[in-house]
């Protein structure tokens, strides 16, 4: 039988539900119940309200962040690029 992690990382047996006939003796669930849509709507506000959203300095540096990370990228593949170029090219010329 398999062990399951809980969310808090630790080790838990994993419970087989017992098996009584051809009907499988397990906790029930309740049936989802509907949402009208006024209450809906209400908990879409609700957590609307909990977002957190950043400041302008934060944008800004998060912004320039992608930026540098973007020009290092296109300079590495760039460097790596014109390396591959340059090995296949000698490598070709071996066998002329």
């Amino acid at each position: 039988m398999a062990k399951a992690k809980s969310p808090s990382g630790r080790r838990t047996q994993t419970v087989q539900p017992a098996i009584v006939g051809a009907a499988v003796a397990a906790d029930t669930v309740a049936p989802k119940t509907r949402t009208s849509l006024p209450q809906f709507a209400s908990q879409v506000r609700a957590e609307g309200r909990k977002i957190v959203w950043p400041s302008r300095k934060e944008t800004w540096i998060t912004s320039v962040m992608v930026l540098i990370m973007v020009v290092i990228a296109a300079i590495f593949f760039f460097v790596v690029d014109a390396a591959l170029t340059v090995a296949s090219g000698f490598i070709l010329a071996i066998g002329q």
